[in-house]
Formats: C-alpha cells, sequence, structure tokens
C-alpha cells in the first residue's frame, strides 16, 4: 500500500519529530511512504479567517501535490480535516471541483487510517506511564475521528490509559481564535489545564500540534510537570 505524506505546517516547523514517528509507523505497518515535494499549507488559517481567495491557491497547489498518490495520511485530525472540506469550497468550479473530490476521498488522519482502513489497533509499542488522552475539536467534530485513537492507545503495552474529565471541552486553540480573544481562550485552555491535572497522568497525549503547544504551554506557565506529547510519540516507542 503506498501512502504519501502530509506533513503539516505545525509538525514541519514545530515538531518534526512527529512526521518521522508518522513514516516509521507507517512503514512497520507495511506501508510505502513517499513525500510529495510540492505540498504546502492546506489552507485552514487563511479560509477561517475569511480569506477565501488567498486560501483557494494553498488548496488548488495541495490538489497539485498529492494528484498522484494513493492515500495522504497526516499526523492531524485539524489539516486533515481541512482537506475533507475541499469539495465544499471548490463546488461548481469546472477545473477544481473533480480535484478536490478525489483528495478528500484519499485522504486520513493517522489514527483514522491505520484503524479504519488497514484495520491495524495493535503496532507492537510499549510505554510506561499514566496517559491522559485530548480529543482535539476539529479531528472529533470536522473530521469525525473519536475512537481510533483510544483503541491505539490501549493496545500499548505499559500504557495506563486515564479519561479526561470534560474532554469534549475546546483547549482554546482554534488557530487564529487564540490570538483575536486571548483572554477568553487563556481561561478555556486554564480550565483544560485543570481537567488534566485532575487525572494526575504523566503525560497529556493528543493528534493536532496546535491543541498541544497550546495546553502544554499554558501548564508550563503554571510549573506543572505533565509530558505534552503527539500521539506518534507513543505509538513509534518501544522500552
Amino acid at each position: 500500500m503506498k501512502v504519501s505524506l502530509f506533513i503539516t505546517c505545525l509538525c514541519d516547523i514545530f515538531s518534526t519529530n512527529v512526521g518521522k514517528d508518522t513514516v516509521e509507523i507507517l512503514e512497520r505497518v507495511g506501508c510505502e511512504v513517499d513525500f510529495p515535494e510540492l505540498q504546502t499549507c492546506c489552507g485552514q488559517p487563511a479560509y477561517n479567517s475569511g480569506y477565501l481567495k488567498d486560501s483557494k491557491e494553498a488548496m488548488k497547489q495541495m490538489m497539485r501535490a498529492f494528484r498522484d498518490s494513493e492515500y495522504v495520511v497526516g499526523p492531524s485530525g485539524s489539516c486533515v480535516g481541512m482537506l475533507r472540506e475541499y469539495p465544499e469550497v471548490f463546488a461548481g468550479d469546472p477545473d477544481w471541483e473533480e480535484p478536490a473530490k478525489e483528495l478528500a476521498a484519499k485522504s486520513y488522519e493517522l489514527t483514522q487510517f491505520l484503524v479504519d482502513v488497514i484495520g491495524v489497533v495493535d503496532i507492537g509499542s510499549t510505554f510506561k506511564g499514566r496517559v491522559t488522552y485530548h480529543p482535539s475539536c476539529h479531528m472529533t467534530r470536522i473530521l469525525g475521528v473519536k475512537d481510533a485513537p483510544k483503541a491505539l492507545l490501549q493496545q500499548v503495552k505499559g500504557v495506563e490509559l486515564v479519561e479526561l474529565p470534560i474532554a469534549e471541552d475546546c483547549c482554546g486553540f482554534g488557530g487564529t481564535f487564540a490570538v483575536k480573544h486571548a483572554a477568553i481562550s487563556e481561561q478555556m485552555v486554564s480550565e483544560k489545564s485543570q481537567h488534566v491535572s485532575e487525572t494526575n497522568a504523566e503525560f497529556l497525549v493528543g493528534g493536532d500540534m496546535g491543541c498541544l503547544l497550546n495546553i502544554g504551554g499554558r501548564m508550563a506557565r503554571e510549573g506543572k510537570k505533565v509530558e505534552v506529547m503527539h500521539i506518534t510519540g507513543i505509538l513509534n516507542y518501544r522500552q
């Protein structure tokens, strides 16, 4: 099975190990991975801020980049969720409607691809620690990925998975929301930090780097010692 890696901006810039882990996980389950170098931002920041014309240029570049891919897999529910919205964005466009549908149909978030496409829930990982999982908003509400991440974590030998209280609440990041509405965002992430503390978890895990950077930054400023990790860091770990 051939898979093209969609790295996403935040992973590419702030957490390159997530890309490395993603590739190694996919290769471990038998996938052949390539990296189309024409890829760029999915267009979500501009799109969510109302700059439709500008965002479409980035989206068109993404469609060109992954035109020949069999599957497109990324370590971000939010960014892959944006790819899934391309058909709506380009509805009625004679040149781009079909390419938008094609890209959306073959694009998956990593845990979704592992569990729902190739049917893998145990990839032979081991990781010792008490872990809680944050389900990011876009991943659950836009992409619809809810069970796959926890199904994978439950099979990691040594992981004690504990439920995060009021897990469905937003962490306050929301891309540009955290910038435009900083005071509200601060209160939201403070509440999320408190819920993480209530679990007594050693590790907070999620599938979207934006949320993890936001929550991790807040907990660090509060002096909390919880380690924040992208889910790939656990799935690709062997102690």
